[in-house]
């Protein structure tokens, strides 16, 4: 069986990340890796609103990963994206999705001629009806990106829920709930799954350019040294007291959020109890978030594994360690992109 190569394409609120990945017999071998910085503005909560700044930012990351191949795996992440457990009749993939927006059209909190629809299943069924995720996109918000990654000479050859590309790249397989929580700048992703079955997937619109703000009006300090302290000082109150008691202040609401999807499986009737948690994402690696959270929520907090579903590296500008944890959901874009 020949390889197969495709882009895993992540875009961030303040950055757009990539990860090339050539699809052979023994799994998946990174063959580029790149980040490039977004100008501020041009996306706000998973929303483009600058498509040109985005056209721009995927021309400069294909230039200097450098990105050989062309069809694109896009991740979608925006806070509007409805995902919902449902039971729909049972039919053929084709005729399931053209039914969706009949069975479901008076569910959406958005008009269904304005969303894209798809639907999951999550079990095998003989029945007339099947049990599975529902995703509503906002279709103007879906094709604006698709456009702005196109225009810098992608093919888009599908666009893929975040969380499910979070399951592939990171998930555990050994029966027990396992929570994903991958935190960006604006937005943070919390998925509970077991053996792949996604039991709980949200989108919250916290992130670590609050925690940012919160440091820069404390201290009384620019955007961008808050930043740096952030990065420096975390929560570490032996380096500075100040820095992380605003540090901790400002995470808190977000760990308050992590902590209500928890009960809210529990409330919904599962009798699934979360085992562990694996951290992903760019504000992940703030110092000392994995032991607060590991104490806010008493069960042990790993940071990502990007090894667990890639065979290899090879590429001129690829080293010989894993991905950052910023890369997390374009690696399992990657992952799901040669099905």
């Amino acid at each position: 069986m020949g390889k197969t190569s495709v882009i895993g394409l992540d875009i961030g609120s303040t950055s757009v990340r990539a990860v090339e990945t050539d699809q052979e017999r023994g799994g998946a071998v990174v063959t580029a890796v790149g980040e490039v910085p977004l100008a501020p503005g041009a996306v706000q909560a998973g929303v483009i609103q600058d498509e040109g700044a985005v056209t721009d930012a995927v021309r400069r990351l294909r230039a200097s990963a450098p990105l050989r191949a062309k069809n694109t795996v896009l991740g979608l992440t925006s806070a509007q994206t409805v995902v919902r457990e449902m039971t729909v009749a049972n039919l053929p993939r084709k005729e399931m999705r053209t039914s969706l927006p009949f069975q479901v059209g008076d569910m959406l909190p958005l008009p269904v001629d304005r969303a894209v629809l798809d639907f999951l299943p999550l079990e095998t069924s003989d029945r007339d009806t099947v049990r599975g995720l529902l995703v509503a996109a906002p279709k103007a918000s879906t094709l604006s990106a698709v456009t702005a990654v196109e225009a810098a000479g992608l093919t888009v050859t599908r666009v893929d829920l975040a969380s499910l590309a979070l399951i592939r790249a990171l998930a555990q397989v050994d029966g027990e709930a396992e929570a994903i929580v991958d935190i960006g700048a604006q937005l943070t992703q919390v998925i509970v799954q077991i053996d792949g079955q996604p039991l709980i997937v949200r989108t919250i619109p916290r992130g670590g350019a609050e925690v940012t703000t919160a440091v820069a009006n404390r201290l009384r300090v620019e955007t961008e040294e808050a930043e740096q302290l952030k990065r420096q000082i975390g929560l570490n109150r032996e380096q500075n007291a100040e820095v992380a008691d605003a540090v901790n202040e400002a995470i808190r609401p977000l760990m308050n959020e992590i902590r209500g999807s928890f009960a809210y499986l529990t409330a919904g009737g599962s009798a699934a109890e979360v085992a562990r948690l694996v951290l992903s994402g760019g504000a992940s690696l703030l110092q000392g978030l994995r032991w607060a959270l590991a104490d806010q929520l008493d069960i042990p907090v790993h940071a990502a594994d990007l090894f667990r579903r890639l065979r290899g590296y090879r590429g001129e500008n690829v080293g010989d360690t894993a991905p950052s944890p910023s890369c997390a959901i374009a690696v399992g874009l990657t992952l799901g992109g040669a099905r």
